[in-house]
């Protein structure tokens, strides 16, 4: 080496994206406020509607089926609803339909794909009278989900709080709740028999509604993992 000459630099790598530290991603929280009617019947066939008027998806109605032998069946209205509600709870089969809701006072119509359900929401429960004087702003918080998830499991089958498909946790605030005054169903045209309790459990998720038939006013939240 001569006295002038200097010794090659030495290039360093880029800097990668990966090698940078990488910001905390908190979980996303979604919510769907409405309502979640729940029934069985004489024939076997047991039904859980949902109507949400606000939701991460705009308004839909959606309703789980189970029929006598388990089959349980997804009615969807729209492909990013049913890919959402089948990846959080458990179906053997999901179908798009429309799903078509009418409230008229305390009486419910529903139209989806081969069904067709009658409700009549009957006298507010004590229970509901209960929910009712829970402020909003603290029934809607998870930690309130995990308080009221130990009496809520007094009810066979009804949870406030628990983890759903995919790594999702989820939590319900219960708002209100009336007992069904009159229900009549029909699949395909065959008529599914007279309301009774929503027994055995169907299984969609980890709670259910309570077995008594019914009409629930609820915020349900789901959290994906970050």
């Amino acid at each position: 080496m001569t006295p002038t000459s200097r010794p090659p630099r030495t290039s360093r790598p880029p800097r990668t994206s990966a090698s940078r530290p990488t910001p905390f991603s908190p979980p996303r929280r979604l919510r769907f406020d409405g309502w979640i009617a729940g029934l069985g019947t004489a024939s076997g066939t047991r039904l859980v509607l949902g109507h949400w008027p606000r939701s991460p998806f705009g308004a839909f109605g959606d309703v789980m089926v189970a029929r006598p032998d388990g089959h349980r069946v997804l009615l969807a209205p729209r492909a990013d609803v049913a890919e959402f509600v089948a990846t959080t709870y458990r179906f053997d089969e999901v179908r798009l339909v429309p799903v078509d809701v009418v409230r008229e006072g305390p009486a419910w119509t529903v139209t989806a794909g081969p069904l067709r359900l009658r409700l009549r929401a009957g006298g507010r429960t004590p229970l509901g009278a209960l929910l009712r004087s829970v402020p909003p702003g603290l029934a809607v918080r998870p930690g309130w989900a995990r308080l009221t998830d130990l009496p809520a499991r007094l009810l066979p089958g009804v949870r406030t709080y628990g983890t759903a498909g995919n790594g999702r946790r989820e939590w319900y605030a219960a708002r209100d709740l009336w007992g069904l005054a009159a229900a009549g169903a029909r699949w395909d045209g065959e008529d599914l028999g007279a309301p009774g309790p929503l027994a055995p459990p169907p299984r969609f998720g980890f709670a259910q509604t309570p077995r008594r038939p019914c009409l629930v006013r609820v915020v349900s939240t789901v959290e994906l993992p970050a």
